[in-house]
């Protein structure tokens, strides 16, 4: 007579999580939705597709983030600065900054947006998204210009320049040859080496 240590059919078992389980989970689903959204679009990337993309069901994700907006904001917020250490770093040397730009403009970061820079493959997206979201890249776009406004002492150049690298990648990605490619990135460089070069002396007179 051994009934008596069965266990009771209405006992549930429980997971037990640890204390930051619920901050992890965050992270992770930050995370693959950031290079989720820079390869194939955060708008046309369902909730389930990003929480199956970790491990985890759609019901789960509202544990985590009101809306899907709501969590495009936060990787809007991560991948900004991701984009300006890509763009400016912290180094203030010329040299550093032209290799910056070189590394920016290369075929690496063109083939590979999950890895790279948030507003050549989201900027289409954030320009529909809510006025905040706009207002947080706005500020970070300024910040950005004004850390080249004081290497190169030109306002006008700084935003260029930006504009440039940005447009460059943006337009590599959307041709098909290699050639092409390589082409626009290789002219890209080469310009912006030598308005760098034209613009320092300014900056050190």
């Amino acid at each position: 007579m051994l009934q008596f240590l069965q266990p009771n059919k209405f006992m549930v078992s429980r997971m037990r999580y640890s204390s930051t389980h619920k901050q992890e989970t965050r992270e992770k689903l930050l995370s693959s939705s950031r290079a989720i959204a820079k390869k194939g679009g955060f708008e046309s990337t369902g909730v389930d597709a990003l929480m199956k993309a970790i491990g985890l069901t759609g019901g789960a994700f509202y544990s985590h983030f009101d809306s899907k907006a709501e969590l495009f904001a936060a990787v809007i917020e991560q991948e900004l600065a991701n984009s300006s250490e890509m763009l400016a770093g912290e180094e203030t040397d010329e040299d550093h900054f032209v290799k910056r730009i070189r590394g920016y403009l290369s075929s690496a970061h063109a083939l590979h947006p999950e890895t790279g820079c948030a507003l050549p493959t989201l900027g289409a997206e954030i320009a529909r998204a809510d006025p905040a979201v706009r207002a947080t890249v706005e500020q970070s776009a300024k910040k950005l210009q004004g850390s080249w406004k004081e290497r190169l002492d030109d306002q006008d150049a700084a935003w260029a320049l930006l504009a440039q690298c940005v447009g460059a990648i943006l337009l590599a990605r959307v041709v098909e040859s290699d050639r092409t490619r390589q082409q626009i990135l290789a002219s890209s460089r080469r310009f912006l080496g030598k308005s760098i070069e034209q613009l320092a002396p300014l900056s050190k007179t």
